[in-house]
C-alpha cells in the first residue's frame, strides 16, 4: 500500500452504516478525561495516540520533500512515547521543526489521513495476530494429517498477509492514533533512545487550549 489516501473497502463498508468512528473534535480527548477520571492512565493513553498521529504526519511531510505527496521515504522512521517521539534518519533540525509544526497544523485542519502510515508497527502487530488466529482456526478445523495441516498453515499465512494492510490501517485510524488537538511542541533535541540509538526527540506537552 503506497498511500494512506487509498480507498479502503473495509472502511467503506463501515461508513455504509453512516457510523463515522473517526470523527473527532478539538475537546474530544479532554472531555473523555473529565468524564472518566477513574480510569488509570487514560490521559497517558490518549496523549500517546495523539503523539503517534503527529509522528506519522511528520514523516509524511518530511517525505514530501521527495517531490510528491504520499511518497514514503523509507530512510525515515519514528517511535512514539507519551512525552514525544523519536525521529530516526538524516534530517536537518530546522527542517524537522518546520515539518512538525506543519504536521500539527494540517492534522488540526482536518487532514486526518496524515495520521496513518503503511510502515507503522500496528500493521505488523495486526498481521501477527491474524496469522496466529487463522492458524489456530485451521489447526482445529482441518484434519490432523500433516498435508492438510501444512496447507492450512499456508492458507492462514496468505490470508493474513492479504488482510493485514487494510485492517492495520483501520486499527491505526480508530485505535492507535489520534488527532493532536491537545499537543504543544516544547523543543527538539538529539538524544539516545532506550536502545542507545541516537535520534531527534520531539518533546511535546498536553494543553487543554485548542
Amino acid at each position: 500500500m503506497n498511500s494512506s489516501a487509498a480507498v479502503n473497502p473495509l472502511e467503506s463498508f463501515i461508513n455504509s452504516f453512516n457510523i463515522d468512528l473517526s470523527a473527532s473534535y478539538p475537546t474530544q480527548d479532554a472531555d473523555l478525561i473529565r468524564q472518566l477520571p477513574f480510569i488509570p492512565g487514560l490521559k497517558e493513553i490518549l496523549m500517546l495516540r495523539q503523539v503517534h498521529g503527529l509522528e506519522h504526519a511528520t514523516v509524511w511531510i518530511l517525505s514530501e520533500s521527495l517531490g510528491a505527496r504520499w511518497v514514503d521515504n523509507h530512510l525515515l522512521g519514528g517511535l512514539s512515547t507519551e512525552q514525544g517521539f523519536y525521529l530516526y534518519g538524516q534530517v536537518n533540525k530546522t527542517d524537522l521543526h518546520r515539518a512538525v509544526a506543519h504536521a500539527l497544523q494540517r492534522l488540526k485542519n482536518g487532514e486526518s489521513d496524515l495520521a496513518v502510515h503503511p510502515r507503522c508497527g500496528t500493521n505488523l502487530s495486526v498481521e501477527l495476530l491474524l496469522t496466529f488466529g487463522l492458524a489456530v482456526g485451521a489447526h482445529l478445523l482441518l484434519p490432523r494429517t500433516p498435508i492438510e495441516q501444512i496447507l492450512g498453515l499456508g492458507m492462514a499465512a496468505t490470508a493474513a498477509a492479504n488482510l493485514a494492510p487494510e485492517l492495520g490501517m483501520l486499527a491505526q485510524r480508530y485505535i492507535t492514533t489520534g488527532i493532536p488537538f491537545n499537543l504543544e511542541i516544547v523543543d527538539i533535541t538529539v538524544k539516545p533512545d532506550s536502545w542507545g540509538r541516537t535520534a531527534h526527540f520531539v518533546r511535546v506537552r498536553w494543553s487543554d487550549r485548542n
